[in-house]
């Protein structure tokens, strides 16, 4: 049984590590579920088995104080400030298990943390990355903003085919038994300059940007979190609670 009912929750300003400790427990608690399920199934083997429970879903958005996260592939050289350079800045620095590089949360961005059982939905991670992704297309879309996919590279751009590429949204996750966890990082009014202190997600060669910079003036960001929101839901299919 597929459930498509989605718990959205809104953590504000949170501190990063307050937050990952939160996912992890709604990230374990449904893998192990899964497990559970799973070893049911096995018992019962040859029998008739009814399957009567479904597993949970989360949509998490929040804003982290200034941070900076390392997936398991990234290279701690790509962050260019030492301990002491980091408490000058009010920023810290984690070692986290998604996938990616190097990259920022700060004030002014949109992280959004989808914890979803992908069997509820499509078990294809390609896919997953592209349709959050897709997601924030059509968000900039609402603004007036055209913006595309880089080959070769996740997230969010603009002038993806020229030497003038930006990136506006930053995406790495964790995934197990189709559980997923971590997400994006969508620039609003984001202080670019904390980019200037990393090579973010290991590309030194490409610009930052945000929808503040694109649009010259600063947007509520209630607005583009209200829109993330209903064009991830719409995309995936999603019943919000």
């Amino acid at each position: 049984m597929k459930n498509k009912q989605v718990k959205f929750i809104d953590w504000g300003l949170i501190d990063y590590k307050e937050a990952w400790d939160k996912q992890e427990e709604l990230f374990s608690a449904t893998v192990n579920q899964k497990i559970r399920i799973t070893n049911r199934k096995i018992v019962a083997e040859g029998n008739e088995y009814e399957e009567d429970e479904i597993t949970p879903n989360y949509l998490v958005f929040c804003e982290h104080p200034h941070v900076y996260t390392l997936g398991k592939s990234g290279k701690p050289e790509h962050l260019l400030l030492d301990e002491r350079r980091l408490k000058e800045k009010h920023a810290t620095y984690y070692h986290i298990n998604r996938g990616g590089d190097i990259t920022y949360h700060g004030p002014g961005q949109i992280v959004c943390y989808p914890i979803l059982d992908l069997d509820n939905f499509f078990t294809d991670i390609h896919r997953y990355l592209r349709t959050l992704e897709e997601a924030v297309i059509l968000t900039l879309a609402d603004y007036g903003l055209t913006t595309g996919r880089y080959p070769g590279y996740t997230g969010v751009w603009f002038d993806a085919d020229n030497e003038k590429a930006r990136k506006i949204c930053a995406l790495g996750v964790r995934c197990s038994r189709w559980v997923t966890m971590h997400g994006l990082a969508f620039n609003v009014n984001t202080d670019l300059d904390y980019f200037k202190n990393i090579v973010p997600c290991g590309i030194d060669d490409k610009d930052v940007t945000s929808i503040q910079r694109e649009l010259g003036r600063q947007v509520n960001i209630n607005e583009p979190k209200e829109n993330l929101k209903r064009n991830i839901s719409l995309l995936f299919d999603m019943e919000l609670l």
